[in-house]
């Protein structure tokens, strides 16, 4: 068999404007997933050259779940003090929390500057840097790939805890992020659909792209409730929520065991969870909970779209 040979393709091939091309490719839900998966982050209210007093953002976004602020800078050549200098004006403009800078390549002393900020700033705040790839086979469309270059250090942030109550914390996000780092290893040695290649945080849940906007699959897990979950998330749509409620035997019988429904009164989103009684800390039985949350997540993934999509 004749293979082909990957070529690298340069970016402005692709998309001869930043702001005008790459910055509208890239905000578009299904092209801003592929970055965000390598990033770790599901967003919503995604808006493209948003305004930033006097300057426009390239993009803004709110994460799903927490509802911080997503600040994306980008561009097509190599880092420079300008667009960092934007990069931070943007952030504090916006407040936000998680701060991405999409770029073609990295110079050294702006690496440094992002690793720096990642080190000294509180766990609320995330730098990511990160590169812009786009390659093809032969005539074949181009492909892009997103490469995080730099991210923050979870497992030094932790480190820096204080105290007893402060050394649990630390030690339970430690539990999180292992057990994350395993569901990674686990499903990349499966047939499985699932995107699950976010790079995991020291949070008790793990969000996965189902390429709807407002709506993606939340795995948890629960030490204090000792349980592991799979749940459809829906930030903000009651119709969706509605609809799923209306259809509840259909749904319950794809899904095959209990479902639980939460339309949460005080908040926007609502959630349809299935839950695995368990100790999620016994590392012996990691793979059986990996296999449970995968093909459960999978079910509730065909009963969502069987419903509204079908």
């Amino acid at each position: 068999m004749k293979l082909g040979n990957l070529e690298k393709v340069n970016l402005r091939e692709v998309w001869k404007h930043e702001a005008l091309d790459f910055t509208q490719w890239l905000s578009k839900e299904d092209n801003i997933s592929l970055l965000l998966d390598e990033v770790g982050v599901t967003a919503e209210n995604i808006v493209a050259e948003d305004r930033a007093g006097n300057f426009n953002v390239d993009i803004t976004a709110d994460e799903i779940q927490t509802g911080k602020k997503i600040v994306i800078e980008n561009q097509l050549e190599k880092t420079d003090h300008s667009h960092l200098g934007q990069l931070l004006t943007y952030a504090s403009s916006f407040d936000a929390c998680i701060i991405i800078w999409v770029v073609a390549n990295v110079r050294e002393e702006h690496k440094r500057a992002i690793e720096w900020f990642n080190e000294h700033m509180s766990d609320e705040i995330s730098f990511f840097l990160v590169k812009t790839e786009v390659y093809k086979i032969g005539d074949s469309k181009p492909a892009v790939k997103f490469n995080v270059v730099v991210e923050p250090n979870s497992w030094s942030k932790i480190a820096k805890s204080r105290g007893v109550t402060d050394q649990k914390i630390s030690e339970t996000k430690i539990n999180h992020i292992n057990f994350w780092e395993g569901l990674k290893d686990y499903s990349s040695n499966t047939n499985t659909k699932l995107r699950i290649t976010r790079t995991p945080r020291y949070q008790h849940w793990y969000d996965v792209s189902i390429g709807t906007s407002g709506v993606n699959i939340s795995l948890t897990r629960n030490t204090r409730e000792e349980n592991v979950g799979s749940e459809i998330w829906i930030a903000d749509s009651p119709s969706i929520f509605d609809k799923l409620l209306r259809n509840k035997e259909k749904v319950e019988s794809i899904v095959g065991e209990q479902v639980h429904w939460h339309e949460l009164e005080t908040k926007k989103a609502s959630r349809v969870r299935c839950i695995y009684p368990c100790d999620p800390d016994d590392n012996d039985r990691h793979e059986e909970y990996y296999k449970w949350l995968i093909d459960t997540s999978e079910k509730l993934i065909k009963a969502f779209y069987a419903v509204t999509k079908p």
